[in-house]
């Protein structure tokens, strides 16, 4: 029997008009701005706050991603399937994809099987515009830095050697890293080294995940880190006047998206930073609209629970003033028998052996979870290949650490197949009464922040921070910074900060390379072993595979 591709199943779904989906949620279409019949925008006066401390809010997470992937998205879609399957009023809340890995070699963010948000096309490719509107701000600010310093006449006295401010596309091009910008004499503007970051990777994606409102959005802008003139004052955003500008181009992206899951539910999507370079995490404006409108909200941050999670509990609550109920934190038999040794090509075949070595990585993330003092609720994905003793190993660790587990088939049968998990999830929120306990207070130094996460999150020994970050610290302490949160870039294969330790290693030296200032977002990012903000793409991308007929119909998105 020959399975389904992902956008198979969604192009044969019949899809509701978006004005349904809205009325699940009391929302009438007079508030709906429409993109078409099956996307629309959000207004922000849908956000009450009253109404957000009463919903419960579910955290979806994982253990450390493998080259097979978790499906931790797919879980998420499938849990909001289950809860509406068991009378409770759910909402899927989400970022947005990028184009990155969608041509590249992740794929596309919007579930699989039978737990997907539609359409599918629209969601993975330009969608509403937002990455768009947010590229072209960040750009218009490169060009704003540029035309000052060309400019003596209008000038603010910037030294070009001290901007480290990049453009930005959303496209995996490793060429664009390091480029030298400035080429064809004074007409060309001044000769520098300038480059190129991903999309999700901007500040102003980080900053538009974290504003409250359009003012807010203003105001963040305006506090962007520019660089510093010839005589060691610093320049923001604001000096340059450019956050006017910037925001009015951001109106329509500052406003959540709203569409449905394969069984009608709704879902709101906003946002997408990457969880090993920025905060990993759907915009708080999104997350709060959702709990205004919804009994239960579900949403998830960006690979394992190091990671995303971390930077979901310590950054985004901090700012937002709320707090998950529970943490759903997604593991699968063969990334685990991965984390145990048992080659990537090998995984399909039983190994209840290399299961078991595999396991210390699910217990540091119930661990982490336990640490923020909430929760967890393991969800097995499960796949055809796992036999039923590999299944069962994984219960029996649950059972031992006391920590609920259910089985989730919601890529292959819906909310059907995510019942058992929501039930769970259920119990778990309800028997939470207390708010999250962050890791560290952001009170505490740069270096005492970093040393907690690395030590109590990644399971590091000792940090080390290389010669370029310690002049980053006193950046930071100059600006006077040094009271925000951490925002760590660290790869995601790996609770330390090199891809080759699986599993859990533990006592290690985590390595901070240098720091990168996002005063407008409101956190500091301390860069660990060699992180890069502009990703490569792969020898045989997925963009070979893509294709689209004479009548429009796409094929090959994932």
């Amino acid at each position: 029997m020959s399975i389904k591709s992902d956008l198979e199943i969604a192009q044969e779904a019949k899809l509701r008009h978006i004005n349904e989906i809205a009325a699940k949620l009391d929302v009438s279409e007079e508030k709906l701005e429409h993109y078409g019949k099956y996307k629309a925008k959000l207004p922000l006066s849908l956000i009450d706050e009253s109404k957000v401390e009463k919903s419960n809010m579910i955290l979806v997470t994982a253990i450390t991603p493998t080259p097979s992937g978790e499906g931790k998205t797919t879980t998420s879609i499938g849990l909001v399937e289950g809860l509406n399957k068991i009378g409770k009023k759910a909402t899927a809340v989400l970022r947005e994809p990028s184009l990155g890995p969608v041509f590249g070699m992740k794929g596309g963010a919007a579930g699989g099987g039978y737990s997907q948000v539609v359409p599918m096309e629209d969601i993975n490719l330009h969608f509403t515009g937002d990455f768009a509107a947010i590229e072209k701000a960040n750009n218009l600010l490169a060009a704003l830095i540029d035309n000052n310093i060309q400019n003596p006449k209008h000038s603010l006295g910037i030294d070009p050697r001290t901007v480290s401010w990049k453009r930005v596309m959303d496209m995996n091009d490793r060429a664009l890293r390091q480029i030298v910008s400035g080429l064809g004499g004074k007409t060309g503007g001044f000769l520098r080294e300038a480059g190129f970051n991903i999309t999700a990777a901007s500040e102003i994606m980080a900053i538009l995940c974290l504003a409250k409102d359009l003012e807010d959005l203003k105001e963040k802008m305006g506090n962007i880190y520019v660089g510093d003139t010839f005589e060691g004052k610093p320049v923001y955003a604001r000096d340059i006047k450019a956050n006017g500008a910037m925001a009015a181009l951001l109106k329509d992206a500052i406003k959540p998206n709203l569409v449905q899951t394969l069984e009608g539910n709704p879902a709101i999507l906003h946002g997408g930073p990457f969880a090993n370079i920025a905060q990993g995490t759907n915009s708080i404006i999104a997350t709060k609209m959702g709990m205004s409108l919804s009994e239960y909200v579900v949403t998830e941050a960006g690979f394992g629970a190091d990671l995303g999670a971390e930077k979901f509990l310590d950054i985004k609550c901090g700012y937002g003033n709320i707090s998950p109920k529970a943490v759903v934190l997604v593991a699968t038999v063969r990334a685990l028998k991965y984390h145990g040794g048992q080659p990537r090509e090998e995984l399909k075949m039983p190994n209840p052996e290399a299961l078991r070595r595999g396991l210390g990585n699910l217990e540091k993330h119930i661990e982490n979870i336990q640490q923020f003092g909430l929760p967890p609720v393991v969800a097995i994905n499960k796949f055809v290949t796992d036999s039923e003793e590999e299944l069962n190993i994984i219960r029996e660790e649950c059972a031992k650490v006391g920590v609920h587990c259910a089985l989730c088939e919601g890529w292959e049968f819906g909310g059907e197949g995510t019942k058992e998990l929501a039930e769970e999830v259920v119990k778990a929120a309800e028997s939470c009464t207390d708010k999250y306990s962050p890791i560290y207070d952001w009170n505490e130094s740069i270096e005492a922040k970093v040393e907690k996460v690395a030590k109590k999150i990644y399971g590091a020994g000792s940090v080390v921070f290389q010669p370029k970050a310690k002049a980053g610290l006193e950046t930071i302490k100059r600006l006077g910074l040094n009271k925000l949160p951490i925002c760590v870039a660290k790869t995601q294969n790996s609770l330390s900060d090199n891809t080759k330790l699986l599993g859990r290693p533990e006592g290690f030296k985590l390595t901070v390379r240098e720091f990168e200032i996002a005063a407008g977002a409101g956190f500091v990012i301390p860069i660990t072993g060699t992180m890069l903000r502009m990703p490569g793409l792969p020898a045989v991308p997925a963009a070979e595979g893509i294709d689209i007929d004479k009548d429009g119909n796409i094929t090959g998105l994932s």
